[in-house]
């Protein structure tokens, strides 16, 4: 089993080193603001359908927002789009605004392996992404233990829980973690090409985990092609935040009237166990 480490927006580590490079300059009075390029805002269409065992999955939500300037402390929303999801079979799934950026279904029926469409026309531009809805294995059990601090500090918590991979077929997983210790969420990547048919198990730890804190676990089976793109997007939140990235990651949502004006995000749809454990 290949397996990337955790990740979160704001890595722990970056951060440290951002607070090395700001010490020396933490006396000066004046506050260098840099006048940085612009180029025009992209869209960014967040389309996650996720259908949570347990649950019909018949409410689902995508977001719709644009890319914001450095230094803004805002995220600009789409308003006025017309979103909606079409099945191999004919239904048409459509999503109305009941916020801001925010379009809502009602009425979706999940499907394992079904292939649908995602369809948006937001702002003069026509955008379309297919993809397959993805199965998922369920959580068999969580398991807490002590794990020493390889930093000298006290032994931390470690949660591991197990689940059962098919054998007849090759899986791919996305995990995320969310608590009211974590700022943002953490994501891992797995995938099944060492533990194929086996029982395989995901450990989470962090230092500022205690007993009495709630985690919650959403455990996702998701396509090859986006567990390539999360990766890609995990290993760049990972990079020098002073560098300049070689360029927008892209997903798979493509613009019909002008392919160079794609969307940024992912149309995916997954199927999830979510668990929420107490750590004791």
């Amino acid at each position: 089993m290949k397996r990337l480490k955790k990740y979160n927006i704001m890595n722990r580590a970056l951060a440290f080193l951002s607070l090395i490079f700001v010490l020396p300059f933490i006396s000066c009075e004046d506050v260098v603001t840099l006048d940085l390029e612009t180029d025009e805002a992209k869209i960014v269409i967040d389309a996650e359908i996720i259908w949570k065992k347990g649950t019909n999955g018949s409410e689902q939500t995508i977001k719709i927002s644009k890319m914001a300037p450095y230094y803004s402390a805002t995220t600009p929303k789409v308003s006025g789009a017309q979103v909606r999801v079409e099945n191999n079979n004919g239904d048409v799934f459509t999503f109305s605004e009941t916020q801001p950026g925010f379009y809502t279904c009602t009425n979706f029926v999940p499907v394992l392996n079904m292939e649908y469409k995602l369809l948006v026309e937001a702002e003069g531009q026509s955008f379309t992404a297919t993809e397959k809805l993805t199965s998922a294995t369920p959580i068999n059990k969580i398991e807490q233990n002590l794990v020493p601090d390889f930093g000298g500090g006290e032994d931390v918590i470690e949660l591991t829980f197990y689940y059962t991979d098919p054998a007849d077929q090759t899986n791919f997983y996305l995990t995320d973690y969310k608590s009211s210790f974590l700022v943002f969420p953490e994501y891992e990547l797995t995938d099944d090409e060492l533990f194929n048919g086996n029982e395989m198990n995901t450990r989470f730890s962090h230092e500022d985990m205690k007993p009495g804190n709630t985690v919650n676990i959403t455990h996702r089976g998701i396509s090859k092609n986006f567990y390539n793109y999360m990766k890609l997007v995990l290993e760049a939140s990972g990079s020098n935040p002073f560098a300049v990235p070689p360029g927008n990651i892209r997903g798979n949502i493509v613009n019909t009237k002008d392919a160079n004006n794609f969307a940024l995000g992912y149309f995916r749809l997954c199927e999830a166990d979510a668990v929420s454990y107490v750590v004791k």
